[in-house]
């Protein structure tokens, strides 16, 4: 659909290779090790598990448009029919920037 897609997490560069080499992936993947972008994004939050507290990424999903606003925001992302909520959302945008653009 011509969208530029992202993965972003706080693993290294050398994590993220055998990651998507061992799934072969063809996501780029960004290394955010001092977890800057992630804080802007507000997805490195307080999480917890069988009682312990920890800080982690919350697997969210970002639409940015093309004037680099967000456009949608999902929180909380459960991958199963996920991508079929962000093809349908991304099918809208591109409806509408299509006026504008051309």
């Amino acid at each position: 659909m011509g969208a530029i897609v992202l993965g972003i997490s706080p693993d290294s560069l050398s994590s993220h290779k055998r990651f998507t080499e061992k799934y072969g992936l063809k996501v780029c993947l960004l290394s955010d090790e001092s977890k800057s972008v992630l804080k802007d994004y507000g997805v490195w939050q307080e999480k917890s598990m069988y009682g312990r507290r920890y800080f982690g990424v919350v697997r969210s999903t970002v639409i940015i448009d093309p004037n680099s606003r967000i456009a949608a925001l999902w929180e909380k992302v459960r991958v199963k029919e996920h991508v079929k909520a962000v093809l349908e959302r991304l099918k809208e945008l591109q409806a509408q920037f299509a006026v504008y653009v051309g």
